[in-house]
């Protein structure tokens, strides 16, 4: 877990590279797209990238930033690949990492996609721009590092629950059928007690007995001075 994040700390801080020359990257696909006489149609996906790139860039300023924008897709898409071996997860998780699959996929529709706060690439975005051409492009990268964000975040919880969980559970001690010593010392008491107030019972009954036996009368004696 801590090399995928150390590995997405590098991405972001490649994308911050990045982002610091969004126009540039603006200007690259409007040069590629000139050339391949393709103004019309929005940018949509990596692979058309890829393809302005490949056959119509001849400026090295706009290779390199174009070339750029796809390193850091295929990071990504490598650390996506990574996440999987180290957590498969639940539901959640698998989502998170589906949706990464999804976006970073060559021939993903990206005209849907847009960044919204805190990131700003779209509003450096002309209206026309981010509506018409780039503003799905230029939101691809943020949004999959959020969303891998998210699923580190959702599983060092989720698995610092289980361990704590699982702790919890081994230090629970099980319960017995045995009656506490407390309880036994109690009973014996309790019981030792009856005994004794028994014994004491038969005693005094047998001192009445004893000592309530009808006594002997005197013989009788005719009244007058004896």
């Amino acid at each position: 877990m801590e090399e995928a994040v150390e590995t997405l700390r590098k991405i972001e801080q490649n994308y911050k590279l990045f982002q610091q020359q969004q126009f540039t990257f603006v200007r690259a696909l409007e040069h590629t797209r000139e050339e391949a006489h393709d103004l019309i149609r929005p940018v949509s996906s990596i692979t058309q990238v890829q393809c302005y790139k490949d056959h119509h860039c001849f400026n090295s300023t706009d290779r390199r930033i174009l070339n750029m924008f796809i390193s850091i897709c295929n990071d990504l898409r490598n650390l996506c690949q990574k996440l999987e071996t180290v957590y498969s997860g639940d539901s959640v998780a698998k989502g998170l990492l589906e949706k990464c699959k999804v976006l970073l996929n060559d021939s993903n529709d990206l005209t849907a996609i847009r960044a919204t706060y805190p990131h700003g690439v779209v509003n450096y975005l002309s209206l026309d721009e981010a509506r018409n051409r780039y503003g799905g492009v230029v939101s691809l990268i943020p949004v999959v590092i959020d969303t891998m964000r998210e699923w580190i975040t959702y599983t060092k919880r989720h698995l610092l629950y289980t361990v704590s969980h699982g702790r919890a559970t081994s230090k629970k001690e099980t319960p017995t059928s045995q009656t506490p010593p407390s309880v036994h010392f109690a009973a014996r008491t309790s019981i030792s007690n009856k005994h004794t107030v028994q014994l004491q019972e038969k005693d005094f009954q047998k001192y009445l007995c004893e000592n309530q036996r009808p006594q002997q009368k005197a013989p009788w004696r005719p009244p007058g001075k004896h």
